[in-house]
């Protein structure tokens, strides 16, 4: 009986994990699909913005705000700002006749940048 508990758990994590995964790798795509799917490219900024913070961990190891006050304040306004200027860039695109991307408006710059930075501040040293 406990040999087949275990073997369905494994079965269970197994197909979880892969559901998972290619649920990432859908979400990953859909930024670049047309028309995409506004709730799974959300998901693939998120997840962009996670890999660059990873990436960033790799080249810059340490808090680069040495006060942890500063780190929670800097958590906050760091992608707040940085989706002000990806919806200026977005807005001027606009205005030049070039196609604007998702990550051109606020929300998509916010959430890029806050996974980047939720990455770094919790993975940084």
């Amino acid at each position: 009986m406990e040999f087949l508990l275990e073997l369905l758990l494994e079965f269970v994590i197994q197909i979880v994990g892969e559901a998972l995964f290619e649920l990432g790798l859908h979400s990953m795509s859909e930024p670049f699909r047309k028309p995409p799917n506004p709730r799974l490219a959300a998901v693939g900024y998120a997840l962009f913005g996670a890999i660059l913070g990873g990436i960033s961990l790799w080249l810059f190891p340490r808090h680069m705000v040495a006060s942890v006050t500063w780190r929670w304040i800097n958590l906050l306004v760091t992608p707040t700002l940085a989706g002000l200027c990806m919806s200026w860039i977005g807005t001027w695109r606009a205005k030049q006749g070039q196609a604007v991307l998702r990550i051109d408006r606020f929300s998509y710059g916010f959430l890029f940048a806050f996974s980047l930075a939720l990455v770094r501040f919790f993975g940084a040293r």
